[in-house]
Protein backbone atom coordinates (compact mmCIF):
# COMPACT_ATOMS: atom_id res chain seq x y z
CA UNK A 1 0.00 0.00 0.00
CA UNK A 2 2.92 2.36 0.64
CA UNK A 3 4.02 1.70 -2.93
CA UNK A 4 0.48 2.26 -4.24
CA UNK A 5 0.43 5.69 -2.56
CA UNK A 6 3.77 6.52 -4.18
CA UNK A 7 2.30 5.58 -7.55
CA UNK A 8 -0.82 7.67 -6.89
CA UNK A 9 1.39 10.72 -6.41
CA UNK A 10 2.54 10.37 -10.03
CA UNK A 11 -0.93 11.34 -11.24
CA UNK A 12 -1.86 14.94 -12.08
CA UNK A 13 -2.56 17.15 -9.07
CA UNK A 14 -5.45 19.02 -10.70
CA UNK A 15 -8.46 17.79 -12.66
CA UNK A 16 -11.81 16.10 -12.12
CA UNK A 17 -10.47 12.82 -10.77
CA UNK A 18 -8.95 11.17 -7.73
CA UNK A 19 -5.23 10.37 -7.67
CA UNK A 20 -5.10 6.60 -7.25
CA UNK A 21 -2.33 4.02 -7.36
CA UNK A 22 -2.44 0.22 -7.57
CA UNK A 23 -0.12 -2.78 -7.31
CA UNK A 24 -0.90 -6.32 -8.49
CA UNK A 25 0.72 -9.16 -6.52
CA UNK A 26 1.16 -12.85 -7.27
CA UNK A 27 0.05 -15.37 -4.59
CA UNK A 28 3.67 -15.53 -3.38
CA UNK A 29 3.84 -11.73 -2.97
CA UNK A 30 5.83 -11.00 -6.11
CA UNK A 31 4.93 -7.73 -7.82
CA UNK A 32 3.33 -8.44 -11.17
CA UNK A 33 2.29 -4.96 -12.23
CA UNK A 34 1.90 -1.36 -11.11
CA UNK A 35 -0.31 1.46 -12.28
CA UNK A 36 -1.83 4.83 -11.51
CA UNK A 37 -4.57 7.09 -12.79
CA UNK A 38 -3.23 9.63 -15.28
CA UNK A 39 -6.31 11.85 -15.44
CA UNK A 40 -9.94 12.01 -16.49
CA UNK A 41 -10.76 9.67 -19.35
CA UNK A 42 -7.68 7.47 -18.87
CA UNK A 43 -7.54 3.97 -17.42
CA UNK A 44 -8.09 3.79 -13.67
CA UNK A 45 -5.18 2.62 -11.54
CA UNK A 46 -6.37 -0.99 -11.19
CA UNK A 47 -6.90 -1.41 -14.92
CA UNK A 48 -3.59 0.31 -15.68
CA UNK A 49 -1.75 -2.05 -13.32
CA UNK A 50 -3.45 -5.13 -14.77
CA UNK A 51 -2.59 -4.05 -18.32
CA UNK A 52 1.06 -4.80 -17.55
CA UNK A 53 0.33 -8.39 -16.46
CA UNK A 54 -0.26 -11.46 -18.60
CA UNK A 55 -3.95 -12.47 -18.30
CA UNK A 56 -3.15 -15.96 -17.03
CA UNK A 57 -1.16 -14.48 -14.13
CA UNK A 58 -4.05 -12.31 -12.97
CA UNK A 59 -6.14 -15.30 -11.91
CA UNK A 60 -5.69 -15.75 -8.18
CA UNK A 61 -3.71 -12.49 -7.86
CA UNK A 62 -4.13 -9.74 -5.26
CA UNK A 63 -4.83 -6.11 -6.22
CA UNK A 64 -3.73 -3.43 -3.73
CA UNK A 65 -5.30 -0.04 -4.43
CA UNK A 66 -5.46 3.26 -2.54
CA UNK A 67 -9.20 3.86 -3.18
CA UNK A 68 -12.14 1.47 -3.28
CA UNK A 69 -12.58 0.14 -6.85
CA UNK A 70 -15.34 2.07 -8.55
CA UNK A 71 -18.75 0.59 -9.29
CA UNK A 72 -20.03 2.78 -12.09
CA UNK A 73 -19.60 3.45 -15.79
CA UNK A 74 -18.32 6.90 -16.62
CA UNK A 75 -15.58 7.65 -19.14
CA UNK A 76 -14.37 4.14 -18.30
CA UNK A 77 -16.07 0.98 -17.09
CA UNK A 78 -16.39 -0.19 -13.46
CA UNK A 79 -13.07 -1.27 -12.00
CA UNK A 80 -14.87 -3.78 -9.77
CA UNK A 81 -16.10 -5.61 -12.87
CA UNK A 82 -12.66 -5.48 -14.51
CA UNK A 83 -11.10 -7.08 -11.43
CA UNK A 84 -13.76 -9.79 -11.30
CA UNK A 85 -13.48 -10.61 -14.98
CA UNK A 86 -9.69 -10.81 -14.72
CA UNK A 87 -10.01 -13.44 -12.00
CA UNK A 88 -8.37 -11.44 -9.23
CA UNK A 89 -8.92 -13.35 -5.99
CA UNK A 90 -8.22 -10.65 -3.39
CA UNK A 91 -8.59 -6.87 -3.31
CA UNK A 92 -7.02 -4.73 -0.59
CA UNK A 93 -7.81 -1.00 -0.49
CA UNK A 94 -7.28 1.95 1.84
CA UNK A 95 -10.48 4.04 1.94
CA UNK A 96 -14.06 3.85 0.67
CA UNK A 97 -15.01 5.94 -2.34
CA UNK A 98 -17.43 8.61 -1.02
CA UNK A 99 -19.00 9.23 -4.43
CA UNK A 100 -22.67 8.31 -4.57
CA UNK A 101 -22.28 6.76 -8.03
CA UNK A 102 -18.81 5.22 -7.65
CA UNK A 103 -19.29 3.68 -4.18
CA UNK A 104 -20.19 0.01 -3.83
CA UNK A 105 -17.34 -1.66 -5.65
CA UNK A 106 -16.26 -3.53 -2.53
CA UNK A 107 -19.73 -5.00 -1.97
CA UNK A 108 -19.95 -6.02 -5.60
CA UNK A 109 -16.59 -7.79 -5.36
CA UNK A 110 -17.58 -9.59 -2.15
CA UNK A 111 -20.83 -10.73 -3.72
CA UNK A 112 -18.80 -12.27 -6.52
CA UNK A 113 -16.67 -14.22 -4.06
CA UNK A 114 -13.61 -11.97 -4.07
CA UNK A 115 -11.82 -11.59 -0.73
CA UNK A 116 -11.90 -7.86 0.10
CA UNK A 117 -9.90 -6.09 2.82
CA UNK A 118 -10.38 -2.36 3.51
CA UNK A 119 -8.79 0.25 5.77
CA UNK A 120 -5.11 -0.50 5.09
CA UNK A 121 -3.12 2.75 5.61
CA UNK A 122 -6.44 4.59 5.67
CA UNK A 123 -5.08 7.62 7.54
CA UNK A 124 -2.29 8.14 5.01
CA UNK A 125 -4.69 7.77 2.11
CA UNK A 126 -7.16 10.22 3.69
CA UNK A 127 -4.41 12.80 4.07
CA UNK A 128 -3.15 12.26 0.54
CA UNK A 129 -6.62 12.65 -0.99
CA UNK A 130 -7.95 15.29 1.42
CA UNK A 131 -8.82 17.90 -1.19
CA UNK A 132 -10.68 15.50 -3.45
CA UNK A 133 -12.41 13.73 -0.57
CA UNK A 134 -13.67 17.00 0.93
CA UNK A 135 -15.01 18.19 -2.41
CA UNK A 136 -16.94 14.96 -2.96
CA UNK A 137 -18.24 14.72 0.61
CA UNK A 138 -19.32 18.36 0.97
CA UNK A 139 -20.28 19.11 -2.62
CA UNK A 140 -17.95 22.10 -2.83
CA UNK A 141 -14.29 22.58 -3.76
CA UNK A 142 -11.43 22.70 -1.27
CA UNK A 143 -10.81 26.40 -0.56
CA UNK A 144 -7.33 27.89 -0.05
CA UNK A 145 -7.22 31.59 0.81
CA UNK A 146 -3.98 33.41 0.07
CA UNK A 147 -2.77 36.90 0.77
CA UNK A 148 0.52 38.77 0.98
CA UNK A 149 1.04 41.42 3.62
CA UNK A 150 3.54 43.35 5.68
CA UNK A 151 4.29 42.19 9.21
CA UNK A 152 1.79 44.73 10.48
CA UNK A 153 -0.97 43.21 8.35
CA UNK A 154 -1.15 45.70 5.50
CA UNK A 155 -1.82 44.51 1.96
CA UNK A 156 -1.03 47.86 0.33
CA UNK A 157 0.24 51.35 1.05
CA UNK A 158 -2.15 54.23 1.76
CA UNK A 159 -2.24 55.14 -1.96
CA UNK A 160 -3.26 51.61 -2.88
CA UNK A 161 0.07 50.47 -4.34
CA UNK A 162 1.03 46.89 -3.51
CA UNK A 163 3.64 45.82 -6.11
CA UNK A 164 5.59 44.31 -4.65
CA UNK A 165 5.22 43.71 -0.93
CA UNK A 166 6.94 40.33 -1.16
CA UNK A 167 10.04 39.27 -3.07
CA UNK A 168 10.57 37.16 -6.17
CA UNK A 169 10.77 33.80 -4.34
CA UNK A 170 7.41 34.33 -2.64
CA UNK A 171 5.77 35.48 -5.88
CA UNK A 172 7.06 32.42 -7.74
CA UNK A 173 5.70 30.19 -5.00
CA UNK A 174 2.29 31.76 -5.58
CA UNK A 175 2.48 30.82 -9.25
CA UNK A 176 3.25 27.23 -8.26
CA UNK A 177 0.20 27.24 -5.99
CA UNK A 178 -1.95 28.54 -8.83
CA UNK A 179 -0.83 25.59 -10.96
CA UNK A 180 -1.66 23.21 -8.10
CA UNK A 181 -5.32 24.32 -7.90
CA UNK A 182 -8.15 23.70 -10.35
CA UNK A 183 -9.35 27.29 -10.23
CA UNK A 184 -8.30 30.74 -9.04
CA UNK A 185 -10.96 33.11 -7.75
CA UNK A 186 -11.09 36.89 -7.39
CA UNK A 187 -13.80 39.50 -7.07
CA UNK A 188 -14.73 42.06 -9.69
CA UNK A 189 -13.07 44.74 -7.55
CA UNK A 190 -9.68 43.08 -8.00
CA UNK A 191 -10.25 42.72 -11.75
CA UNK A 192 -11.12 46.40 -12.15
CA UNK A 193 -8.35 47.67 -9.87
CA UNK A 194 -5.43 45.44 -10.89
CA UNK A 195 -6.35 43.89 -14.26
CA UNK A 196 -4.70 40.58 -13.30
CA UNK A 197 -4.00 37.82 -15.82
CA UNK A 198 -4.40 35.06 -13.19
CA UNK A 199 -2.09 32.75 -15.10
CA UNK A 200 0.51 30.42 -13.57
CA UNK A 201 3.94 31.44 -14.85
CA UNK A 202 7.53 30.29 -14.49
CA UNK A 203 10.64 32.24 -13.51
CA UNK A 204 11.04 33.63 -17.02
CA UNK A 205 7.39 34.59 -17.32
CA UNK A 206 6.45 31.57 -19.43
CA UNK A 207 3.10 29.89 -18.96
CA UNK A 208 3.26 26.71 -16.90
CA UNK A 209 1.73 23.51 -18.27
CA UNK A 210 -1.08 23.52 -15.69
CA UNK A 211 -3.28 26.61 -15.70
CA UNK A 212 -6.05 27.31 -13.17
CA UNK A 213 -9.52 28.18 -14.39
CA UNK A 214 -9.99 31.91 -13.65
CA UNK A 215 -13.22 32.68 -11.79
CA UNK A 216 -14.63 36.16 -11.11
CA UNK A 217 -17.26 36.65 -8.43
CA UNK A 218 -19.49 39.72 -8.42
CA UNK A 219 -21.93 41.81 -10.42
CA UNK A 220 -19.73 44.43 -12.06
CA UNK A 221 -18.88 43.81 -15.71
CA UNK A 222 -15.47 42.39 -16.59
CA UNK A 223 -14.18 44.70 -19.38
CA UNK A 224 -13.82 43.15 -22.81
CA UNK A 225 -10.17 44.24 -22.93
CA UNK A 226 -9.35 42.81 -19.47
CA UNK A 227 -6.27 40.60 -19.30
CA UNK A 228 -8.48 37.78 -18.01
CA UNK A 229 -10.25 37.65 -21.37
CA UNK A 230 -6.98 36.38 -22.88
CA UNK A 231 -6.48 33.59 -20.35
CA UNK A 232 -5.84 30.21 -22.06
CA UNK A 233 -8.69 28.61 -20.04
CA UNK A 234 -11.19 31.39 -20.70
CA UNK A 235 -12.96 32.94 -17.72
CA UNK A 236 -15.99 31.98 -15.61
CA UNK A 237 -18.02 34.89 -14.22
CA UNK A 238 -20.33 34.10 -11.29
CA UNK A 239 -22.75 36.99 -10.62
CA UNK A 240 -24.00 37.80 -7.16
CA UNK A 241 -22.44 37.14 -3.78
CA UNK A 242 -23.87 33.76 -2.82
CA UNK A 243 -20.74 31.80 -1.98
CA UNK A 244 -22.55 28.51 -1.38
CA UNK A 245 -24.27 28.61 -4.76
CA UNK A 246 -21.10 29.70 -6.55
CA UNK A 247 -19.03 26.91 -5.03
CA UNK A 248 -21.65 24.30 -5.86
CA UNK A 249 -21.58 25.51 -9.46
CA UNK A 250 -17.81 25.23 -9.61
CA UNK A 251 -18.01 21.71 -8.22
CA UNK A 252 -20.48 20.83 -10.99
CA UNK A 253 -17.86 22.07 -13.46
CA UNK A 254 -15.40 19.53 -12.08
CA UNK A 255 -13.48 21.97 -9.89
CA UNK A 256 -12.13 20.27 -6.75
CA UNK A 257 -9.81 23.00 -5.44
CA UNK A 258 -9.92 26.80 -5.53
CA UNK A 259 -7.22 29.34 -4.70
CA UNK A 260 -8.88 32.56 -3.51
CA UNK A 261 -6.60 35.46 -4.46
CA UNK A 262 -9.02 38.33 -4.22
CA UNK A 263 -8.54 41.37 -2.01
CA UNK A 264 -9.62 41.88 1.61
CA UNK A 265 -13.34 41.94 0.81
CA UNK A 266 -13.59 38.54 -0.82
CA UNK A 267 -11.04 36.87 1.47
CA UNK A 268 -12.94 38.13 4.51
CA UNK A 269 -16.24 36.90 3.06
CA UNK A 270 -14.91 33.34 2.72
CA UNK A 271 -13.44 33.40 6.23
CA UNK A 272 -16.59 34.86 7.80
CA UNK A 273 -18.66 32.15 6.08
CA UNK A 274 -16.43 29.41 7.51
CA UNK A 275 -15.53 28.15 4.04
CA UNK A 276 -11.72 28.19 4.25
CA UNK A 277 -9.85 24.89 4.43
CA UNK A 278 -6.31 26.25 4.25
CA UNK A 279 -4.49 29.58 4.49
CA UNK A 280 -1.33 30.62 2.68
CA UNK A 281 0.01 33.79 4.30
CA UNK A 282 3.03 35.45 2.70
CA UNK A 283 4.58 37.84 5.19
CA UNK A 284 7.18 40.41 4.15
CA UNK A 285 9.61 41.87 6.74
CA UNK A 286 8.37 45.43 6.19
CA UNK A 287 6.09 47.85 8.02
CA UNK A 288 3.56 49.95 6.10
CA UNK A 289 0.87 51.16 8.48
CA UNK A 290 -2.24 52.93 7.30
CA UNK A 291 -5.74 51.72 6.46
CA UNK A 292 -5.07 49.08 3.77
CA UNK A 293 -5.39 45.98 5.93
CA UNK A 294 -5.21 42.44 4.55
CA UNK A 295 -8.61 41.48 6.00
CA UNK A 296 -11.85 43.26 6.69
CA UNK A 297 -14.71 42.43 9.03
CA UNK A 298 -14.85 38.75 9.97
CA UNK A 299 -17.85 39.00 12.27
CA UNK A 300 -15.63 38.87 15.35
CA UNK A 301 -17.20 41.14 17.93
CA UNK A 302 -15.12 40.17 20.95
CA UNK A 303 -11.91 38.33 21.66
CA UNK A 304 -13.86 35.24 22.70
CA UNK A 305 -15.12 34.97 19.10
CA UNK A 306 -11.67 35.06 17.55
CA UNK A 307 -10.99 32.52 14.82
CA UNK A 308 -8.21 30.22 15.89
CA UNK A 309 -5.81 28.62 13.42
CA UNK A 310 -3.41 25.71 13.60
CA UNK A 311 -0.09 26.53 11.97
CA UNK A 312 0.90 23.58 9.77
CA UNK A 313 4.28 24.95 8.67
CA UNK A 314 6.44 28.01 8.26
CA UNK A 315 8.84 28.34 5.33
CA UNK A 316 11.41 30.99 4.45
CA UNK A 317 11.09 32.24 0.87
CA UNK A 318 14.02 34.56 0.41
CA UNK A 319 13.46 37.43 2.86
CA UNK A 320 9.78 36.54 3.27
CA UNK A 321 7.95 34.00 5.40
CA UNK A 322 5.19 31.66 4.27
CA UNK A 323 2.79 30.56 7.00
CA UNK A 324 0.58 27.64 6.06
CA UNK A 325 -2.35 27.31 8.48
CA UNK A 326 -5.73 25.66 8.85
CA UNK A 327 -8.84 26.31 10.95
CA UNK A 328 -8.20 25.02 14.47
CA UNK A 329 -9.43 21.50 15.11
CA UNK A 330 -10.59 22.32 18.64
CA UNK A 331 -14.31 22.26 19.27
CA UNK A 332 -16.33 24.39 21.60
CA UNK A 333 -17.07 28.08 21.85
CA UNK A 334 -13.94 29.12 19.99
CA UNK A 335 -13.58 26.20 17.59
CA UNK A 336 -17.09 25.42 16.41
CA UNK A 337 -17.41 28.65 14.45
CA UNK A 338 -14.49 27.60 12.25
CA UNK A 339 -16.41 24.63 10.83
CA UNK A 340 -19.25 25.01 8.41
CA UNK A 341 -20.42 22.46 5.87
CA UNK A 342 -22.64 23.40 2.97
CA UNK A 343 -26.08 21.74 2.91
Amino acid sequence: MHRALELAALGPVVGDHARVGAVVLAPDGQVLGEGWHRGAGTAHAEVDAMSHVAPELLRGATAVVTLEPCNHTGRTGPCAVALMEAGVARVVYAIDDPGAHAHGGADRLRAAGVDVVSGVLADQAEQFLERWLLSVRLGRPWITVKWASSLDGRAAAADGTSKWITGAAARQHVHEQRAAHDAILVGTGTVLADDPSLTARGDAGELLAEQPLPVVLGDRVVPEDAALRRHPRGVVVLPGHDLDRSLRHLRELGVHSVLVEGGPTIASAFIAAGLVDEYLLYLAPVLIGGPRVALGDLGVGSISERRRLDVASTTSLGPDLLVRARPARARGAEGAQNDRSMP
